[in-house]
């Protein structure tokens, strides 16, 4: 039988309390992953391939930099920046997940092929729905903008060409923030970041710009992230809804879109608002594609091209 010592007994026994108290904080949602996507799809697409992630030597990797804390919480971000001695436009990236489940990893074969084109490309984590509510996960992402600007130095950043980009959930969270660029009523409080969090384009691949909308099926999933069902809370569906924030203060946007109408929900309407405010859109329509086309080839390439082309005419970047 194996013995330990008193003192050991208890720090064992203080050590596993804390470890069974840090798990029922929030339940990690697993269900959003690569290979779930793949089987899900694959019956319907059965010419889908997973993307090889590329190593391209002229970009450089820093992983798992801490951006923020929220009491004994660290949220972290992975940085992929093309050696330079020019400073790049920084791209922030959101993965989707229905807000409440994904992480930043599923970022990676994009970031690294869109910092390969001479871009500074930032993978952040931020708090899901089981483990906080919105906008928590929208001030987590403008607080990695800051961090980012304030540390551009060390990132290869232009901290006047930063742009946001964001699939499905992620998606819609990215043109949400796009779209509150000033709005101080999205600003969490006082912040020791020096830097603004406004940014100067966004890319919204499948994300929907209005929650309660003709064309969306937003329900159980959205309802968990904003704290109720519409009928419950619909000032704040209405608020989380990029669709309601448009104003000269917006910057240009790319919607990368598949062909189901419920994930570009308020596009249209949105362009027509950007179009009184003479704000530059595009639309990029990635044809037969599934939901979460940008995990997979054949649409993976041609993803970046969309991505890439429209951020090298905002930024007007030439070979930098």
């Amino acid at each position: 039988m194996l013995k330990i010592g008193l003192k050991n007994a208890c720090w064992l026994l203080f050590f596993c309390m804390n470890v069974i108290s840090s798990q029922s904080k929030f339940n990690i949602d697993t269900s959003y992953t690569v290979n779930s996507t793949f089987n899900k799809e694959k019956f319907k697409f059965p010419f889908i391939k997973f993307v090889i992630k590329q190593k391209h030597q002229e970009v450089d990797e820093f992983k798992d930099v801490i951006y923020r804390k929220v009491g004994s919480r660290e949220l972290h971000l992975d940085a992929f920046y093309k050696k330079s001695n020019n400073i790049k436009p920084g791209v922030i990236m959101i993965h989707g997940g229905g807000w409440k489940s994904g992480n930043k990893s599923h970022m990676e074969p994009m970031a690294i092929e869109i910092a390969s084109k001479g871009y500074s490309c930032f993978a952040v984590e931020y708090r899901l729905s089981p483990e906080a509510k919105y906008p928590a996960a929208i001030f987590d992402v403008k607080s990695a903008i800051q961090f980012i600007k304030d540390n551009a130095a060390k990132f290869n950043v232009d901290t006047t060409r930063v742009a946001i980009l964001g699939c499905s959930s992620g998606g819609q969270m990215a043109a949400l923030v796009g779209t509150t660029n000033g709005n101080k009523s999205f600003e969490e409080g006082k912040s020791s970041h020096k830097s603004s969090t406004n940014v100067q384009a966004v890319v919204d691949m499948d994300g929907i710009l209005a929650f309660k909308h003709p064309e969306s099926e937003e329900g159980k999933v959205a309802a968990l992230w904003l704290g109720g069902s519409y009928e419950e809370k619909p000032e704040i569906w209405n608020q989380a809804s990029a669709l309601y924030h448009v104003d000269e203060n917006t910057p240009p946007i790319l919607f990368v879109n598949s062909d189901i109408p419920r994930f570009h929900a308020g596009r249209d309407d949105m362009i027509v608002k950007l179009n009184e405010f003479g704000i530059y859109s595009k639309i990029k329509n990635i044809h037969n594609s599934p939901h979460s086309f940008w995990f997979f080839d054949p649409w993976f390439e041609e993803m970046v091209e969309s991505a890439t082309d429209f951020l090298d005419k905002i930024f007007k970047v030439k070979n930098e």
